[in-house]
């Protein structure tokens, strides 16, 4: 007879809580399809494969649909899961190695007593972070469809800090300029041409683009102003997507930050407000609401979904939480998760429960 496993013996062996095994039985991911003697539910081997399939998944930091969709696919078997895993386990091996070598730079700048330029610090950042990005960071179509249409006729575009080259519209001839080597290193192979560069000096001729665009980045540039004057330069265009921190009541806007990350505010201090950046390049500015289901995960995404900022991935790819430092990301995760199971949670924002969208202060600026 075939071996079946109780559900106490697959949670020790796959180093996951039984809670973890009955919430899967829960939402349809993975159901035991066996019983034991005494009437139990028990796991047959196809179950303990394709508990091996989701949970190789889940720890390369896909969300729980997106493995429902993947192990559930007909026209995939267990050899093509394993070649698929093993391909994303290479990638994130080669994204770790260039995370350790960033690493090492630091250091040994440091040890000669070398003190690293704003823009060599950025690319620091981005090479941390950005090994993170493919598992939680897309193109949110909703957003995407704003962004094109602020593009308005432009044939030729560049993004600037283009990352791993969301939003980049695939119906216009894109040039990408990004500093960190991790993020283009993570393009696509049918991306648009990429080149090696910081917004603060960008090696084009004056009005050489139709329009520039820069999507969740400016609040990196070591010289956000300079950065946009920059792009105002090389295009006849500019659209950036960005957020609004200056606004009477800002911190108070997004729940995260009002009750379990006030951190976030210090981030701030000494950057252009939003008045500024607009005012840099006679630019407009357009409200951005973010859906509650928002494919993207920046770090305003889950406004309704609370739960994800309990994850490991979702806040690795995001700098916010590399920034506040570990002590105090720690504390909010810790808060946010005694908040969602006692209830506290849901009483503070039972008004969010149904809202299709929110403004949670991101903006376009469109000169």
């Amino acid at each position: 007879m075939e071996e079946q496993l109780t559900v106490g013996r697959v949670a020790e062996l796959a180093g996951v809580t039984v809670r973890t095994l009955h919430h899967y039985d829960e939402i349809g991911l993975l159901q035991p399809s066996a019983r034991t003697g005494g009437g139990y539910r028990a796991y047959a081997a196809s179950d303990v494969e394709r508990l091996r399939e989701v949970l190789a998944y889940r720890r390369l930091g896909f969300g729980l649909r997106e493995i429902a969709a993947l192990v559930d696919d007909p026209a995939t078997d267990a050899v093509a899961h394993l070649r698929r895993l093993r391909g994303l386990l290479v990638d994130q091996r080669d994204r770790a190695a260039a995370m350790v070598t960033a690493i090492d730079r630091e250091l040994e700048a440091r040890a000669r007593g070398i003190r690293t330029t704003p823009e060599e610090q950025l690319r620091m950042l981005y090479d941390v972070i950005g090994a993170a990005y493919p598992a939680t960071r897309r193109t949110e179509p909703r957003i995407a469809a704003r962004i094109w249409a602020a593009l308005g006729d432009a044939r030729t575009v560049l993004n600037v800090g283009a990352g791993t080259g969301s939003y980049e519209p695939p119906d216009r001839d894109v040039t990408a300029v990004e500093p960190s080597a991790v993020m283009r290193a993570q393009r696509p192979p049918d991306a648009a041409p990429c080149v090696a560069a910081a917004a603060g000096n960008l090696p084009f001729a004056d009005q050489s683009f139709d329009a520039a665009m820069a999507v969740s980045t400016v609040h990196h540039w070591p010289d956000a102003v300079a950065g946009l004057r920059e792009m105002r330069r090389v295009a006849r265009r500019v659209v950036v997507f960005t957020y609004d921190a200056d606004s009477a009541g800002w911190l108070q806007r997004f729940w995260l930050t009002r009750d379990y990350l006030p951190e976030f505010a210090g981030l701030l201090d000494g950057r252009p407000a939003l008045s500024e950046l607009a005012g840099a390049i006679g630019a407009r500015t357009v409200p951005v609401p973010v859906p509650w289901d928002c494919a993207d995960g920046f770090f305003e995404a889950y406004w309704r979904r609370p739960e994800a900022y309990l994850e490991e991935p979702v806040r690795r790819a995001v700098s916010v939480w590399t920034r506040v430092g570990p002590a105090a990301e720690r504390r909010a995760v810790d808060a946010l998760h005694d908040d969602l199971a006692s209830g506290r949670w849901a009483a503070r924002n039972r008004d969010l429960a149904t809202l299709d969208a929110a403004d949670m202060g991101l903006r376009l600026l469109i000169a």
